[in-house]
Formats: structure tokens, sequence, C-alpha cells
């Protein structure tokens, strides 16, 4: 399958269109002004120097500002902003102008060490060079103008210098993946070999020997413990992981390389059986950022970086195209309506890092007779981090979400997420009604090209979430897709998802979930948070029996979920210890979207709760 890039899909309403106006309006200029304040577009001036009252520049601040550029020119492409494009154009002035006589551009290692170039293998040169490739892929499909691809293309043959035919660079492979599904992306519009050459060395080099980052990271953390098509499980820091098995699913389709397929297939039911909360967060641990052991899944220590989720749905969507199996659009679902956007705040001006599943705020003042208290994440969304890698990946993901949505071969369409859209595929325009995920109930059309003679199938995708669906239409069903055969004209079906309040087990080897259940409405995880729901929020217990409430809250722009519940009265006599059932009353929960927490001030926080 090829997929239908986000271009040449319209969304024209409902739940994402509400996003992308708050991401076009607020968000990206917001992630703008932050890095402003903080200096990170000051420093593609190269006016820092010792002593400077300006910002020292950090070694990954190009790639901020390249997922900031490849952001705005995901806007422009859908909505032409002659203000937003003059101050992409200013950057790349910027960069064309302070680029080095042989093609190198890193401003940390032009200005503050550049001694060190392709020296230090942590210090995200090639990371840097891959954001930059990806920022101007799509400027190009913004403005059809290969002017920034032409500024990096020497980059790219210094680079090819350095690590390929004369080696001289200090490491073999990047220390932070992400050059190599760049080079690959850059191949697709510009199909010169070497692109496509460069990005399958770096993937051949990695885990030939173990390249350790300093002293304390083991090549695992960096996925160079094996070669990657011996690797199977996920290892390491979550994003440099999943953006590594973004490429390989990428080379494996370019190249039909079926050894990088399997290791794909592997990795992916790893992270997706073992690995993976029920928001779809990955990296369950601060140190490293990493994926741990099979089922380590805590939640109020759980770090679930934001870039992370968004890196695990880009490599489950490249997947999608790859094998037909529904398992992939599921998790890409999973990720947009929890993992991805519990990062940003309703208003669209402040970010989590870290994505947590439970807060319980008395764990912050545990210890009051020392000044420190246990490593937690933030309870409250920044607008700017120290690495503030975050909000740009936040902004591009949301720009260019219609393009999970649809796909296309030489015999079919294939839809995958469900939203208000109009699409261009081969066969004609794909159009699609539905107020999802609000319910299930969606109308689909595809005016097919009647002069063409073709009869194209159209794939349906059945969420792994829903266990009753109908089909105005005969259809079949394979992997996961109801497959309707269309007479080349006019063709066109409802579809009615049914959604129901599920309440959802973990694996009892998921200790941390153990004896709790977390709530899902179609594909939006649930949450309580005392604001709503009182002190000891903990000891709140879910009626699974009751007949659940369901009702739109234009705050949240979803649905929020109440339900019949029990609390515990408290001890008689204030006893600590009982030797039976403590009594308990009913109360009513309520529940709402876990992307939408901690929009309301500090508040306690779970996913996973207790049954009555």
């Amino acid at each position: 399958m090829q997929a239908i890039g986000f271009e040449k899909v319209d969304i024209t309403g409902g739940f994402w269109a509400d996003k992308q106006k708050l991401n076009r309006e607020v968000t990206i200029r917001s992630v703008h002004d932050r890095f402003a304040d903080t200096g990170r577009f000051r420093a593609f001036e190269f006016t820092w120097k010792e002593g400077s009252d300006e910002p020292k520049p950090h070694f990954f601040w190009d790639s901020d500002i390249a997922k900031w550029l490849e952001s705005a020119a995901d806007i422009i492409a859908k909505t032409p902003d002659p203000g937003l494009l003059a101050e992409v154009d200013r950057v790349i002035d910027l960069i064309e102008e302070h680029m080095d006589p042989d093609g190198y551009f890193n401003i940390y290692h032009t200005v503050v060490e550049p001694e060190l170039r392709f020296k230090n293998r942590d210090h995200h040169e090639l990371y840097c060079l891959g954001h930059l490739i990806e920022a101007a892929v799509a400027y190009r499909t913004a403005t059809g103008s290969d002017r920034f691809i032409d500024v990096l293309d020497k980059y790219v043959d210094l680079v090819i210098k350095a690590f390929v035919t004369e080696k001289t660079a200090a490491f073999a492979t990047p220390g932070h993946e992400e050059i190599e599904l760049a080079l690959i992306k850059l191949y697709r519009v510009r199909p010169d070999r070497k692109y496509l050459d460069l990005a399958m060395f770096f993937l051949n080099e990695r885990g030939k020997k173990e390249e350790r980052l300093g002293d304390w990271a083991k090549g695992m953390y960096n996925q160079s413990h094996l070669p990657v098509r011996e690797q199977r499980t996920a290892e390491g820091h979550s994003v440099r992981a999943c953006y590594l098995y973004s490429a390989m699913a990428d080379a494996a389709k370019e190249t039909g390389d079926e050894a990088l397929f399997t290791a794909c297939k592997a990795i992916f039911d790893d992270i997706t059986q073992k690995k993976m909360y029920i928001s779809g967060g990955v990296g369950s641990s601060h140190m490293g950022e990493a994926f741990t052991v099979a089922y380590d899944l805590p939640n109020d220590t759980a770090y679930n970086e934001t870039c992370a989720a968004i890196a695990l749905s880009f490599f489950a969507d490249r997947m999608k195209d790859l094998e037909l199996d529904s398992r992939y659009a599921d998790v890409v679902e999973r990720e947009m309506y929890n993992g991805v956007i519990a990062g940003l705040s309703l208003d669209g001006r402040s970010f989590f890092y870290e994505n947590p599943l439970e807060i319980n705020l008395i764990d912050r003042v545990r210890h009051p007779s020392v000044s420190a208290d246990d490593r937690l994440p933030i309870t409250q969304r920044l607008e700017v981090f120290g690495c503030s890698c975050c909000p740009p990946n936040v902004t591009r993901y949301i720009a260019s979400i219609g393009g999970t949505a649809v796909s296309a071969d030489e015999n079919a369409v294939y839809l995958h997420q469900f939203m208000p859209m109009t699409a261009d595929t081969p066969f004609g325009k794909l159009s699609v009604e539905t107020d999802y995920p609000r319910n299930g109930k969606i109308k689909i059309s595809l005016s097919a090209d009647e002069a063409s003679g073709k009869k194209p199938r159209l794939y349906v995708r059945i969420p792994g979430w829903c266990r009753n669906y109908a089909f105005s239409a005969p259809y079949s069903v394979e992997k996961g897709y109801a497959v309707f055969e269309t007479d080349g004209r006019e063709f066109s079906l409802e579809a009615d998802l049914s959604m129901k309040v599920e309440l959802y087990r973990a694996d009892r080897r998921a200790r941390a979930d153990a004896g709790r259940v977390a709530v899902m409405y179609g594909p939006v995880l649930y949450c309580a948070e005392a604001v709503d729901n009182g002190s000891e929020l903990f000891d709140l217990r879910l009626d699974e029996d009751c007949e659940p409430g369901i009702s739109y809250d234009s705050y949240f722009g979803a649905n929020v979920i109440k339900m019949k519940a029990y609390r515990t009265e408290p001890a008689p006599d204030a006893l600590l210890y009982l030797v039976s059932d403590p009594p308990k009353k009913e109360t009513e929960a309520k529940l709402i979207p876990y992307y939408a927490f901690a929009n309301r001030g500090e508040s306690d926080m779970a996913v996973w709760l207790r049954k009555a």
C-alpha cells in the first residue's frame, strides 16, 4: 500500500479539525514564541560567543527548530499563511548563510565546540540533520520548491564522505536515530540512490559492534546490541528505538528486505503485547527514557515521553502499509486519541514531556524531614522545557494527521482512521462523514472514475475495540478490515461501529494493575480526577454492572462518562486495620478522557481503578 499524503486529505470537521485549528492558530505560534524567548531562533544567527549574554546553544537546538519548520510547512500546505512562510524562509536563509563551505551545519559544533565535529556520538549531529531533512521535504510539499533540499544536499554529501568513503568520523552510526527515516523520506521525493544507500549504510552498520554512549549507556540503550535484522525485542531509549524501527520498516518497503520486515514484526509484537501502556505510552522508566522488561508498567512513575508515543505511531503507521493487519492502525488510533494528545493542554499552549497514568499528590510530600522527594513526573504542563523536543513534535503530528487515514494500491482503497474528510485517491474521491470518536456511525462514499474501467475494492478497518458492527453493504472480513466490492461508479455505505463503555483488565503479569480496571469508550481511554470525584480518589470502586451515562462535554471536546461507584466509610474508632470489610456507600464516579487530565489545576488522577 501507499499512504495518501496529508496534503491530499481535507479534514472537514469534528475532533481533528478542531485540534488542527488550535494547532494552526495557537500552538504553532506559542511554540515559536517560547523558542524565541529561550534563544533557539537567535542561535541560527551564529552570534553566540563565550561570555556573551545570549543563551548558550545546545547540541539539539537545531532539531527543535527543524521540527517547528516542518510543522509550519505542514500547516502552510493546507492553509496558506504568508507570514508563517516568511518566518520559515528566514530560517532557511540563515542555514544557507552559515553553512560551512564543505556543507556542514550544526550550531553547537560551529560556535561552541567546533573541534568535536563528528567526534561525540551522542551529540545529535546526524539526528539534527535528519530533522532538517524532514523539514526540507515538508517545505517542498508546501511550496513545490526544492530550495531547502538543495541547501542540505551538500551536507548529505559531506556525511557520505565522513562516514562511508573516508570514514573520518569517530563513530559509525548515530547515537540518536532519525536520519535513517529522513533519508528514505527524501529518497521518495527525490529518487537519488545516494539517499537510500546512506540510510541503508547506517542501518546495516548498527549493531556490528557494540557502540556505547560514554561509560553509562550500554549498546542496548541505543539499539546497538545486535544487527538490526537480528533484533526481536524493543530495547533502550524508546524514542530512538521507535525512530529506528520506523526506518527499518521504510527500508523493508523500499528494498523488499524480508529479514528487516521479520524483525519489525517481532519488535512490534514485543512492544504492543508486553511493553505498551493502555494509553499507548512506551518507555516506562525515566532511567534512559527506556523500555525495560516485559510487563513492567508502573503507573505513577510512568515516563511515557510524548515523543515516544509519536515515534511508536510513526512505526505502526508504516507497518500498516507493509502488511494488511488492522492491529497496526489500531495502535495508531490508540496514540492519536490518548498517548500523543495527552502531551498537549486543552488550550494548546503547554505540554507534558512525561505522561503518567496515576497522580497521587501526597507522594510529592512524603518526606517532610528531608529536602528531596521521590522522582515523579510533574503534575502540570509547561510551555517549554530545557529539552523541548516534544512541543514541535506534537505540532507536526497534528498538522499531518490526515496522512494516517487512507492508503491505496493498484486494486483497492484502504480506510484506516475515521474523521470527517475528503481524500484524493488514485480511483477518485473518498468522502467520510462521522462524529467519531463521539460515536461509531460513519458514512463513506467512493466516487470512482468510470472512464478508467477499474472497480477498486474498499477496505474499512474494524477497530480492535469494536465487538459489534454493522454495514449497509455486503462485505467480507480480511485481517480486521471489512472488504467491499465496488462497481467502478459511485459507491456508498453506512457503518455502525457500536460503542459501549468497556472495562479492561491487564495481563496478570502487569502487577501494577492487578485487581483494577481501565475504562474505554471506543478508542478513548478515561481517567478519574479528584477535582470531579473528591478526596480519597484511590478508594473509588466502580460498579461494572451499572449502566453508564454518556454525555458530550465541549470543554473536553469529547464524551464524559458517569458510573455508579462506591466508597468505603472511615473505619470505626479510627482503626488502621480491620478483620472485616468496612461499610461502603454508593456514589457516582465521573470519568474524563485521559488526554484531558491535569487541565484544571493539580489533582489526584487514576486510569486504573478498583472494582466494587
